[in-house]
Order: C-alpha cells, then sequence, then structure tokens
C-alpha cells in the first residue's frame, strides 16, 4: 500500500500539496491551435499537469447501428452512435509530441489516459510521469494489469464502480509489484448532480484501500473541488475548455480559463487554511486577544479599603485586566487604594 508516491520529481499524497489535473479530454474540437492553447491557459493558471486521452474509435467500439451501439440513459449524448462520438474525441496521434514538448517547456507535466494495450504501447515514446485509468476502463483488468507493469503512479478513476471492482482493480496493480495507486472519486454522469457525489468517500478511499485519493470531477462549478481539498483529496482533476460556447462532447461540464484560475487559487487557499491540528495562537491573535478580550474592569470609582461589590466590577472589553473567571476572587475584597473607573483589575489592587 502507498499513501503517497512522486510525479515528476514532486511528492503526491497526504501532506502535500494538491496536485491538480487539467484534462483535456475532446475539447481540442480537432484544432491543434485549441489544444495547445489549452495547455498554455492550464500552465498559466497553476495547474500541475495536463493530461490528454490516447484512443481511436476503432479500439473503443466497432461502427454499428445497434440500438446498444447508441448512447442513451439521459445524457448529453443521447442518440448518437458511440462510433460517431468516439470520432469526435482522440487527440490525433501525430499530435501527442507537440502537447507533451509544449507541456514540458512550460513547466508542467503531461500524461495520457491509454484506452487500448496499442494506445499503451505509442505512449512508450513519451516517458510519462503517470497513467490515468478512465472510469469506464476500470472493469478492464488485463489493461490495468498492462498499465502497472511501467512501474509509473496509476491513477485510477471511480465513477462506474463498485466496491469490488476497486478492490480488482487495486489487486491488479499490486500484482504487478506496482503499490503507487489513486483512487479518484468520480461521478460518471455528465454534467454530475450534487445529490449523486458522495465526496465523503474520499478520505474513506484512501483508509479502506491505502492508496492517494482525489477526486475527478463532471459539474459545472469549482465548489466541488475545492470541498474535496478540504475533505482531503490529494489530488483533482477537471475537464477544461477556451469557451463553452465553442461546443464538443465535453465542454457543458469544463471549465473556461477564468474559471481555471479561480479554482487553482481556491485550492491553494484552502490548503493554507487546512494547516495541522493546532492549538496555539499566533502573536497577532495573543495581541487581539488582549485588545478586544474580556476581562475584568472597575466600572465605579472606589475609595482605598472599600468593600469591592459586584456592581464594582464588570466583564467587558478590553482584555487588560483579570480573567472573568477571577470575579468572586474579586468581590467582597477591600481595595488597597483608590481606583478610578475604567481601571483593569490587578491582583495588587485588592491585596497587600
Amino acid at each position: 500500500m502507498s499513501n503517497s508516491f512522486d510525479i515528476a520529481n514532486r511528492k503526491v499524497g497526504e501532506g502535500e500539496p494538491v496536485y491538480i489535473i487539467s484534462e483535456l479530454s475532446a475539447n481540442h474540437l480537432h484544432n491543434l491551435d485549441y489544444a495547445l492553447k489549452i495547455v498554455e491557459i492550464s500552465a498559466a493558471c497553476g495547474v500541475d499537469a495536463i493530461k490528454i486521452q490516447t484512443l481511436t474509435a476503432d479500439t473503443m467500439t466497432i461502427n454499428c447501428d445497434k440500438p446498444e451501439f447508441i448512447a442513451g440513459g439521459g445524457t448529453i449524448w443521447d442518440g448518437r452512435k458511440l462510433y460517431d462520438l468516439y470520432s469526435e474525441t482522440p487527440l490525433p496521434y501525430e499530435w501527442h509530441d507537440k502537447i507533451f514538448n509544449r507541456a514540458q517547456e512550460l513547466g508542467i507535466d503531461c500524461f495520457s489516459t491509454p484506452y487500448d494495450l496499442t494506445a499503451l504501447e505509442f505512449l512508450d515514446q513519451f516517458d510519462m510521469p503517470a497513467y490515468k485509468v478512465s472510469s469506464f476502463e476500470i472493469a478492464d483488468i488485463p489493461l490495468i494489469e498492462a498499465i502497472a507493469k511501467k512501474g509509473k503512479p496509476v491513477i485510477i478513476s471511480t465513477g462506474i464502480a463498485e466496491l469490488k471492482d476497486i478492490q480488482e482493480a487495486v489487486d491488479a496493480c499490486y500484482r504487478q509489484g506496482n503499490n503507487q495507486v489513486a483512487l479518484l472519486k468520480c461521478t460518471s454522469a455528465y454534467p454530475a448532480p450534487y445529490s449523486s457525489l458522495n465526496l465523503k468517500t474520499i478520505p474513506n478511499l484512501k483508509n479502506t484501500f491505502g492508496v492517494v485519493s482525489g477526486l475527478s470531477d463532471h459539474t459545472l462549478g469549482i465548489e466541488v473541488p475545492v470541498a474535496a481539498v478540504a475533505l482531503g483529496a490529494s489530488i483533482v482533476e477537471k475537464h477544461v475548455t477556451l469557451d463553452r460556447s465553442l461546443g464538443g462532447p465535453d465542454a457543458e461540464f469544463s471549465l473556461e480559463p477564468d474559471e481555471l484560475k479561480q479554482m487553482v487559487n481556491s485550492i491553494r487557499n484552502i490548503e493554507q487554511a487546512l494547516g495541522k491540528v493546532s492549538y496555539s495562537i499566533s502573536d497577532r491573535i495573543r495581541e487581539n486577544r488582549i485588545r478586544f478580550g474580556r476581562s475584568l474592569y472597575f466600572v465605579r470609582d472606589i475609595e482605598k479599603g472599600q468593600i469591592i461589590s459586584k456592581e464594582d466590577v464588570r466583564s467587558i472589553r478590553p482584555g487588560y485586566g483579570l480573567p472573568p473567571k477571577y470575579m468572586n476572587d474579586i468581590v467582597g475584597k477591600k481595595a488597597t487604594k483608590n481606583i478610578e473607573r475604567g481601571t483593569a483589575v490587578k491582583w495588587s489592587f485588592v491585596n497587600e
């Protein structure tokens, strides 16, 4: 089991900065300039990696008009033939080197989801820092075993998986001697409704399987990835497009550049806010505690020798006097000196 691993010489896992992945998917729209622009925007927004998909329509399905080869079930692709849909999706093989090179120039990681063994073999030339397994391939144990054999981190989305499916996928990696596994909570609905997300599964994935856990998100906004980080996600993956109005099979649930930047900034802010378990306070907070906290003050003029009553002392702001818990120790004592209204209570005022 592994609670962390290295991706391109950076540690990913508990206690480390969240690893943010920008998913190109089909948002290149068969335009290389669009694809490269998304890489550039992603890097400018501060992501850690750009992820692509390596497939062809012929390795995904067959060109068939039978009903089972037509998308349905209430998706945004209903009524479309699977072969036609997957013909729009692939990043052309001849573009891969351009994408990888541009990412390297910009200082971010680049890796892919191979959807079949021929894609996996093709990707060998790029010496990727990790491999991704898509939700719908989690049951393809031979493919997962082949990926795990590469000895690189394997990031697996769990969108269609039950517990036993996840266990089988993790075991497939372990059988190949690869314990660098991450599991991403994912809901395979496009877009995914909030009620279906069950983000509390993210820490449970880590605890149940002893792996790095995170989120692959298909919701419309950025709230869910930020919430996932607050719950302990070590990896966040989100689809990115230049402009949703350009269309494409994944555009509806993809972030535009300004939204991506906002998500990255929000995640980094939340990371700082999470900090560590601590009950100490900073010097600045300690100063504010004195300036604005409550303490005991004399609220009447007191003469030396006078017995101090409850009406003479109150718990008020600021906090320069004795803590309020000492109220009963002050009341009933004799004043050792004349005391002006608005004076912070000190022990010396009641003790010789």
